[in-house]
Formats: C-alpha cells, sequence, structure tokens
C-alpha cells in the first residue's frame, strides 16, 4: 500500500485497483474471522450457555411452562457448533473487520483530517460490542414478551437452530446498529453526506431510528424500543459533530485561490 501511494501521490486509483484493494481487505477480514472462530469451536460450551441462559432463566423462572429446546436431526447439534462458533468469530474479530472496512471507505483523508477521524473510528469496536452487551442485556425481557403468547397448556418445543439463529441475529443487529455513526462520518469525509444535510434532515433521522428500534426490539413494550432508540439518536447528533470537525479541518487546509473564480485573477 506505501509502493502504491509513492508510486501515485494523489491517492487516485482506478476502478480495478479499487477491487483489488477491496478483495485484498475482505480476505483479512475472513481470515481473522476464520481464526477467531476456532476459538469459538474451542470454547463451544461456555458460549452456548451463555446464549442459552436467557431461554434457561425463563423456563426456571415458569416451571408450568412447557417449553424446551429441540436438536431436531442427526447434524443439528454439528451444524449449531459451526455457526456459534462463526459467531463468536465474527464478534471477536471485529476490531480488524471494522478497521479494514473503514480503511477501504475512507483511504483519501489528509493527515489532520485522519487524526479526527481515528479518534472517532477508535470508538467503533466499542460501540459495536457496546450494542451486542446491550441486546445480551434486552434478551430476557425480549423472550418473556414473545413466550408469554404461547396459550396456557401449549408446548413450545423449539429447535435449537431456530432460537440461536433469533439470537444471535438479534445481537448483531444491535452491534450494527450502533455503527451507524461510523458510516455518517464516513460519508461525510469523503463528501457525500454534509454535516448541513445531517442538521436538516435530524427530524425524519429520528423518526427513521425509532422506526428501526421498533423492528429490532419485536417487543409492543416502549421501554424496550427507547432502550436502543435512545443511545442512537445521541449516536446521530455526536456524528454530526465529528463531520463538522472533519469539515473545517478541511476548509482551513484549502488553499484561497481554489476559490476563485474562473475568470478572475488570483494571488499567484
Amino acid at each position: 500500500m506505501a509502493f502504491r501511494r509513492a508510486r501515485n501521490p494523489d491517492g487516485r486509483m482506478s476502478l480495478g485497483d479499487h477491487l483489488r484493494e477491496l478483495r485484498r481487505r475482505v480476505v483479512i477480514a475472513a481470515v481473522a474471522v476464520l481464526v477467531l472462530s476456532v476459538l469459538g469451536w474451542i470454547y463451544y460450551p461456555e458460549i452456548y450457555g451463555r446464549l442459552a441462559a436467557p431461554f434457561n432463566d425463563y423456563k426456571n423462572a415458569h416451571p408450568g411452562s412447557a417449553i424446551s429446546l429441540n436438536f431436531g436431526n442427526a447434524t443439528a447439534a454439528f451444524s449449531q457448533q459451526l455457526s456459534i462458533s462463526i459467531f463468536a468469530g465474527v464478534i471477536v474479530a471485529s476490531p480488524v473487520w471494522l478497521y479494514q472496512l473503514w480503511a477501504f471507505i475512507v483511504p483519501g483523508l489528509t493527515k489532520k483530517e485522519r487524526r479526527i477521524s481515528l479518534a472517532f473510528i477508535a470508538a467503533t469496536v466499542p460501540l459495536f460490542l457496546g450494542g451486542c452487551a446491550l441486546a445480551y442485556w434486552v434478551l430476557p425481557k425480549v423472550l418473556a414478551v414473545l413466550y408469554g403468547f404461547t396459550p396456557s397448556g401449549a408446548s413450545n418445543i423449539q429447535q435449537v437452530s431456530d432460537y440461536f439463529s433469533f439470537v444471535t441475529r438479534f445481537i448483531l443487529a444491535f452491534g450494527g446498529a450502533f455503527l451507524m455513526p461510523v458510516f455518517l462520518v464516513a460519508l461525510s469525509a469523503i463528501g457525500v453526506l454534509p454535516s448541513s444535510a445531517m442538521i436538516k434532515a435530524w427530524r425524519p433521522a429520528v423518526f427513521g431510528i425509532f422506526v428501526l428500534s421498533a423492528i429490532l426490539t419485536p417487543t409492543p413494550d416502549a421501554f424496550t424500543m427507547f432502550l436502543m432508540a435512545g443511545p442512537l439518536v445521541v449516536l446521530y447528533f455526536a456524528a454530526i459533530g465529528v463531520a463538522k470537525l472533519i469539515e473545517r479541518s478541511r476548509r482551513r487546509a484549502r488553499p484561497e485561490w481554489a476559490d476563485v473564480a474562473d475568470d478572475e485573477a488570483s494571488s499567484l
């Protein structure tokens, strides 16, 4: 990468270069997930216990309810261990693939802009993991509401794959939602989404955040929705602040002659 910049000081890349760069970063991220999935395989019993804990806690709190997790066939246990191992690999490898994603989106920042943006990208891993942790904390309340719809006398025997698919997608959805400000800053850094546009659109943005939160938290109570929407609204306005800092830095570094009209003589 350094050699390529030395030959190309403007940082311009052809479409082929962009595709090769994308392939390189995808391979790095995939290898990191694969390697760390091995750790997920090794610690599968502990991870399984943690993810099944909300279900077991509800079952223990409601001994009269007929609910259980069921492996449907001979290969179900192996398939489940494999999928949970990959899920663990994605979580643990988040610093690697988040950096690769960010580095591909905003490769052309100046040194000063890079310092500002790096201070914000340093928060991506805590944001992602914080969203996952919040989802895990909310999960028992979500399951309690959903299982509460089971009619009296009926059983709720779930396939293990269905339960863990719901749990892992729920956790990853929260983690992904908390990355929203990072992508807003990235779009602002490359000039696609200026901070002024984000300020003008704050009302529909807040409305969209609450709609997204209502979708990702499939419970009828407003409390769970606000648990997700509240932090996302704060992060949205934080992203506007960071975008303004990047734009201010870019304006200061812009030479005066760049704003001179074509038919006007500059100081040069």
